[in-house]
């Protein structure tokens, strides 16, 4: 095997997650000269594929099963067994890419919901990354639209008290150098106004002309390609198609609601600044659909390759 080493961790096994990774697995189109080491149940793996009707010899797989937790798993709804497995199976993947055991690692939909019910504090994959590596940035990839999220996973109140010029000035250079040495490229960077009309001069908010422009010409004196506040209300059409830019979104919705909407079966969730490659599907655990068979994997596969292809330009020093 010359590829890398890819680790897929199943997500929480009440939602789709184990479906669309045996889907992707078993599409044919996802890069064969890769090793794949499965974080999950056995017994889960097994079901999903009798479930689905699909051959897979899971032989091919090395298969990293938590010991010690209930695999007592509830289909469709959240609960805390769901969380407390998907959870170590994660950590796992987590510790194996650390000690370099691993070049990638991709993780199918968990639900915050039942991670909270199994008494784990952290809100999701990427917040569980900031508590070692708290310069990690979450963003989405596709061939429509590129999103970096300024704030992510947290109330809304507080995502808009972060926005400052030195917070804002800092992560605004982080994003440029990790995607110059991550990706490569000439990448144009696109910043999105917190206000209607980026505050209309003044007239609908001032945090543009007091934390946001100041930081966007601070970042430019140093040499980086950047431009904004645009108004979030078209900044996403200056970008659409043009693979080379990126929309720097100040929270959560203001970036995720476009991207979901012209990307949602083939983006990527990508953390970025860790020392391993880490991408996700964009979409959440679907439990409303999970165990009946039609959820689209397309999302996991674009995930999947992603992840391989990052993991050739890291060992290429890219």
């Amino acid at each position: 095997m010359t590829g890398p080493i890819i680790g897929i961790s199943l997500g929480d096994p009440g939602g789709i997650g184990p479906e669309v990774v045996m889907k992707s697995l078993r599409s044919g189109v996802y890069p064969s000269d890769a090793a794949y080491r499965l974080f999950g149940a056995e017994k889960l793996i097994k079901d999903e594929i009798n479930k689905l009707g699909i051959n897979i010899d899971i032989s091919s797989f090395d298969i990293h099963e938590p010991a010690g937790v209930s695999q007592n798993f509830k289909r469709g709804i959240p609960c805390k067994e769901n969380g407390e497995f998907s959870f170590c199976c994660f950590r796992e993947a987590v510790n194996e890419a650390e000690k370099g055991n691993l070049d990638a690692i991709v993780t199918a939909p968990i639900s915050k919901q039942s991670w909270h019910l199994a008494g784990i504090s952290w809100a999701g994959h990427t917040d569980y990354f900031n508590k070692t590596y708290p310069d990690a940035i979450m963003s989405f990839f596709s061939s429509k639209l590129n999103i970096a999220l300024f704030t992510h996973h947290i109330p809304l109140k507080l995502a808009l008290q972060k926005i400052k010029k030195q917070s804002l000035q800092n992560f605004f250079l982080r994003l440029w150098k990790i995607l110059k040495n991550q990706r490569g490229g000439n990448w144009q960077f696109l910043v999105s106004g917190l206000n209607p009309h980026a505050g209309e001069g003044g007239l609908l908010g001032d945090e543009e002309l007091k934390e946001i422009i100041p930081a966007v010409a601070a970042a430019q004196a140093q040499g980086m390609p950047i431009t904004g506040p645009i108004p979030p209300d078209i900044i996403c059409r200056e970008a659409l198609n043009q693979h080379q830019k990126i929309v720097i979104s100040l929270y959560h919705d203001q970036g995720l609601i476009a991207f979901k909407l012209t990307a949602f079966y083939e983006g990527v969730n990508v953390t970025l600044g860790l020392p391993f490659i880490r991408t996700s599907p964009d979409h959440g655990t679907a439990f409303d659909i999970a165990g009946k068979g039609t959820a689209d994997p397309n999302s996991m596969i674009a995930a999947i390759r992603l992840a391989y292809n990052l993991s050739h330009k890291t060992s290429q020093g890219l």
